[in-house]
């Protein structure tokens, strides 16, 4: 009896660190091109991007116009992330803006608009 129990005991000890080790939540980042303009842009980018599923932190350089954003890869990806950004009206490196965001978009935030 006492051989099943430490056996039981052991393969129970196995199991959850086996279902602990496969729930490995893995971050990842990615440096995104974008066409954002002005304040406006990277406020809209980044309070908008941080409720996307999966996303833990999101920041745009204004210099480069280079948005970071730090993700869950079991949660989201890449591709998701882009089409994400092009939602908001803004280019996402080789995904071009959704054209019906970026014609609602402030003057201000139009690619043609002059860096303020």
């Amino acid at each position: 009896m006492k051989k099943y129990f430490i056996l039981l005991l052991t393969l129970s000890f196995a199991l959850a660190l086996n279902v602990r080790a496969g729930s490995k939540k893995e971050t990842k980042e990615i440096s995104i091109q974008t066409s954002a303009v002005c304040k406006m842009c990277k406020d809209r980018l980044e309070s908008n991007l941080i409720y996307e599923k999966g996303v833990k932190k999101v920041s745009l350089d204004m210099k480069t116009k280079i948005l970071t954003i730090k993700y869950r890869s079991d949660k989201t990806n890449p591709e998701t992330l882009k089409k994400a950004v092009s939602n908001l009206g803004y280019d996402a490196d080789e995904v071009p803006a959704n054209e019906k965001a970026y014609e609602e978009l402030p003057a201000c935030c139009k690619k043609d608009a002059a860096p303020h």
